[in-house]
């Protein structure tokens, strides 16, 4: 069978595939166009014409992808060319495609398998002329070509072998099948959203010492410097204990007084904060007089004075339970030691309420 080449129509679909850009694996379906030049096998008697295909098809991975395609095309009789011949038909072709990274174009080669049909008009010598033959048969094809990617669509230029084991042709009827040569450009237009890659998940971080407070101080085990803290301890911002002071002084009565003073209170208002802000703090609240008078009187004075400071912190929010007391210690710490005798006992000093801190 000798055959016409159809050069200049590769030609100029490889020139466009050369400023394609390569792709990346592409999952989604597509739809494909092309047309071309069918070179017909010039055994079969008729004219090179004009074909056009539509397809559906999807890589299955990045180098194999497989397209169903729908083909025709209509020569005409080279002996008598008012005689109508047409053929079209199916195939599923597997392309195998050779992409490197980089490059703006990928070349692949082509198999596939379809089937056929021609319908073929002939005269005769009837009043019934012309005569029809219509009849389908099996069809192979092989071919290379260049695929490219535009951006929104891709682009496909192919050469292909395709034989047609047509044994029943009227025209040619010493022949068991038809060769034939298409050449020919498409176009590829992928169908929904662009895939968005993967990202990948961010690794795992294990916990180092800047997420761990293993005695429960609130300070990490990086900046701890005390790491064997005991619950209830004021720890500073270095983990360790640090020394907490609620200093009460001015909280002072009048002489044989139990009752709180402007000044005192606003004291006492100041130190029911200091104990909110730190809730495991425990305190002792003390009570003491001055050294005038009898002991027993004192002592009894010194314990009014310490429930009046003890009834004002629980009264504004200082809970009972991390107050000890109250507790009177009359005459017996003086802070300023005078004899007994009017009026060198009567130190203002001396009477006075404490909260010792108990932890």
């Amino acid at each position: 069978m000798n055959k016409k080449l159809l050069c200049a129509a590769l030609l100029g679909g490889l020139s466009l595939a050369q400023v394609a850009s390569a792709q990346d694996f592409d999952d989604r379906w597509y739809l494909t166009g092309s047309a071309g030049m069918n070179i017909q096998d010039n055994d079969r008697g008729t004219r090179n014409a004009p074909f056009g295909a539509i397809g559906l098809g999807k890589f299955l991975n990045k180098n194999w992808s497989l397209d169903g395609e729908l083909n025709y095309q209509n020569p005409k009789f080279d002996a008598n060319q008012d005689a109508n011949w047409s053929q079209y038909g199916i195939s599923l072709d597997l392309r195998r495609h050779f992409v490197t990274e980089g490059r703006n174009w990928n070349p692949y080669l082509l198999m596939g398998l379809g089937y056929q049909r021609s319908e073929e008009e002939y005269f005769i010598p009837s009043p019934l002329s012309p005569a029809n033959r219509k009849d389908g048969n099996f069809a192979a094809k092989v071919g290379l070509g260049v695929q490219g990617d535009l951006g929104r669509v891709g682009i496909r230029t192919e050469l292909a072998y395709r034989a047609d084991f047509d044994d029943q042709s009227v025209n040619a009827p010493q022949e068991d099948w038809f060769g034939d040569v298409l050449a020919s450009v498409g176009i590829i237009v992928p169908l929904g959203p662009e895939p968005v890659a993967a990202v990948a998940p961010a690794p795992e971080v294990q916990p180092g010492c800047a997420d761990k407070d293993d005695d429960g101080d609130g300070v990490n085990n990086c900046d701890d410097k005390c790491p064997g803290s005991q619950a209830g301890q004021t720890i500073g911002p270095d983990g360790c204990p640090v020394p907490v002071t609620i200093d009460l002084k001015g909280v002072n009565f009048d002489f044989d007084k139990a009752t709180l003073r402007p000044d005192a209170v606003a004291i006492l208002s100041e130190a029911s904060e200091i104990l909110k802000r730190y809730p495991d703090l425990k305190v002792e609240v003390a009570g003491h007089t001055d050294l005038c008078g009898k002991d027993d009187y004192n002592q009894k004075l010194s314990e009014r004075r310490a429930k009046a400071a003890y009834d004002y912190l629980t009264s504004n929010g200082v809970d009972a339970g991390r107050l000890i007391g109250p507790v009177g210690y009359g005459e017996s710490r003086p802070l300023e030691p005078t004899a007994q005798t009017m009026p060198a006992c009567k130190s203002e000093k001396n009477r006075r309420t404490e909260l010792n801190v108990q932890n």
